[in-house]
């Protein structure tokens, strides 16, 4: 089944304008396939499908942009047999979807340390990013062998060796010019977090650029995400009030 086959209900005249980014840490793949008895990678197939209807629910939301937590940079320590499994189930996705992605108008962009997968993959990470660089209707960005703390000490290094070089005054660094160093340059920060499983915590990802982001944590694990957990999330978000550090009124 193509990632955008199914169509969800369109979003109501009058409501709230979305979030323009979201982001999610996909988690509770294993716990579920654990609890059904299932081998591990049923889980991460049943999170591919997931993937799908999160994808059709955020073009119908309007919602600009969405970053997908898929694999960390910790995630490398994960039984080899399993690492293989996730790289593949990532390879099929891509050339799955992503002539079906480029018809609808969604954009792919992968973040984080691709030099780690094999040639392969590369290669087909970078021709999903040529064949849909034109669409703006949604961008999709899938964070792979991604870990913030890693993304911001390349940032700082980057700084330090510019300034040895000479190349710039630590004076005139910025949180606008730092943040041109990270892997997200060009994105927009992510108004709203979500994380599945249980879990409350941000795992390393997003760290900088989610600053002032609202946090969701969900009790329910990723495989069974779908368009209805994804419309509450943003009617959650819709009812929060974000003052960015300023004080109530």
């Amino acid at each position: 089944m193509s990632v955008l086959t199914q169509t969800a209900a369109a979003v109501p005249a009058d409501a709230p304008p979305a979030p323009r980014h979201v982001a999610i840490i996909m988690d509770g793949n294993r716990r579920w396939a654990r609890s059904r008895g299932l081998p591990r990678l049923a889980g991460h197939r049943a999170g591919v499908e997931a993937v799908r209807r999160t994808v059709r629910a955020a073009i119908q939301q309007g919602v600009g942009w969405l970053t997908l937590y898929a694999f960390s940079s910790e995630n490398w320590r994960r039984p080899p047999d399993e690492v293989l499994d996730l790289t593949g189930l990532l390879r099929h996705f891509v050339r799955a979807e992503m002539a079906e992605l480029a018809r609808q108008g969604v954009r792919l962009r992968f973040i984080g340390d691709r030099n780690r997968f094999a040639p392969e993959i590369r290669a087909d990470l970078a021709a999903g990013e040529e064949l849909t660089q034109a669409n703006r209707r949604l961008t999709l960005v899938v964070a792979l062998s991604y870990g913030a703390r890693d993304e911001i000490v390349a940032a700082a290094r980057a700084v330090a060796e510019a300034a040895a070089a000479g190349r710039l005054d630590p004076a005139d660094l910025d949180e606008s010019s730092f943040t041109s160093l990270l892997s997200t340059e060009g994105m927009p920060d992510p108004d709203l977090v979500i994380r599945t499983s249980g879990e409350q915590r941000l795992s390393n990802f997003l760290l900088w650029q989610s600053a002032y982001a609202e946090l969701l944590f969900l009790d329910v694990m990723w495989p069974d995400f779908g368009e209805r957990h994804f419309a509450g999330a943003l009617a959650e978000f819709a009812r929060r009030e974000r003052r960015f550090g300023a004080r109530a009124g």
